[in-house]
């Protein structure tokens, strides 16, 4: 018989020294937009879910989704970072 046992990991994972590093916070200050317009297509989806959408659901949708798209291609145009190189 095998027992279950927890995962010192699990338990410990929200501990002081696992907080998110500066280049990490960065990252999804970053890419902020892009989870906010999704968000906000999550909540026109919902909105429309126990109902039969409405012509007004339906460009609400297109809307966020297009929201979604622009956030997504603006994150992708923006400049990288230069990192600095690494010399063996």
């Amino acid at each position: 018989m095998d027992h279950i046992v927890t995962v010192q990991d699990a338990v410990t994972a929200f501990a002081d020294f696992m907080e998110p590093t500066a280049a990490e916070l960065d990252a999804i200050e970053q890419e902020m937009p892009v989870i906010l317009a999704g968000v906000d297509l999550l909540d026109a989806q919902i909105i429309s879910m126990d109902r039969t959408p409405t012509e007004l659901d339906s460009r609400r949708i297109r809307r966020a989704h297009r929201r979604v798209l622009a956030a997504r291609r603006s994150l992708a145009n923006t400049a990288a970072p230069v990192l600095p190189e690494v010399r063996s």
